[in-house]
């Protein structure tokens, strides 16, 4: 019998939040950016996004796009039309990028408006890389609670004012290729179901992060040593890597309970 009192705060806090949901990227992240995916040697490189439920309310500047959403929140008025999601994504791209000098990848969008788990394919011989040249989702409910119950976000701190990753830039091919190929490795250990395999790519996924763009994770700014955070994590549990550049949430995979994390629920259905 369902606790109703947990139903209705349930109610109450996603009436008070909105109805859109909530995205996480997994691996890859920055190739949805052409500036990095211009140097793939071996296109499409992928990343993996995930719809979140909107259950909680995320940090500000913490990789979850969050700034996205209100664009969303303000554009549709609190929840996604019924329209081809294909569609909306590009409404909601450059509803918010227009007037943008440095543009918002759309992944962003993507992870919002598309259920399930997606692993989205960048080749900037595709519409310049601002969109990917195919998606491929996963909304199976038993691939996602297996999901749900090995991913373990660790709240850390948000980006701080003054943050910019792009001041310095190593973007060797073979480092972008590798970048790509996290993305494919989390997807495909996802639909295996493989935590090893998962944690793996979410690692590779951080090296190639901290390699490419140094200051993405170590920046002045930034006071505390995230990298260092992360590799004690590596060390005990499959694998971490963060929800955004600059901090965020600390992401551990593991099959076991994480202490001080939470659990996200994955959203499948439209």
């Amino acid at each position: 019998m369902p606790n109703t009192s947990k139903t209705r705060r349930a109610t109450a806090v996603t009436k008070l939040l909105g109805a859109i949901p909530n995205r996480l990227q997994l691996a890859g992240g920055w190739i949805d950016q052409p500036f990095v995916s211009k140097f793939n040697p071996k296109p499409p490189g992928s990343m993996v996004v995930v719809q979140i439920e909107p259950n909680f309310r995320p940090m500000n500047r913490s990789g979850i796009a969050s700034s996205t959403r209100v664009f969303a929140m303000d554009l549709w008025n609190g929840r996604l039309p019924r329209r081809p999601k294909e569609t909306l994504v590009r409404e909601l791209y450059y509803a918010e990028n227009t007037y943008k000098a440095m543009p918002s990848g759309s992944q962003d969008m993507i992870g919002i408006i598309y259920p399930g788990i997606n692993r989205l394919d960048y080749d900037i011989a595709h519409e310049g890389g601002v969109f990917p040249a195919h998606i491929e989702s996963c909304t199976s409910p038993r691939i996602a609670r297996w999901l749900e119950r090995v991913l373990h976000l660790i709240p850390v701190e948000p980006r701080p004012e003054g943050y910019n990753p792009l001041e310095q830039k190593k973007l060797e091919p073979y480092l972008v290729q590798r970048l790509g190929q996290s993305g494919k490795d989390c997807f495909d250990a996802i639909a295996k179901m493989d935590v090893a395999a998962l944690g793996k790519a979410l690692n590779l996924s951080l090296k190639c992060w901290d390699t490419m763009l140094p200051l993405s994770m170590r920046h002045t700014v930034v006071k505390l040593d995230l990298i260092e955070l992360a590799q004690a994590y590596q060390q005990q549990y499959y694998g971490a890597t963060y929800s955004g550049p600059g901090g965020g949430y600390l992401i551990v995979v593991s099959d076991e309970i994480v202490p001080g994390s939470f659990t996200v629920n994955i959203r499948t259905g439209e």
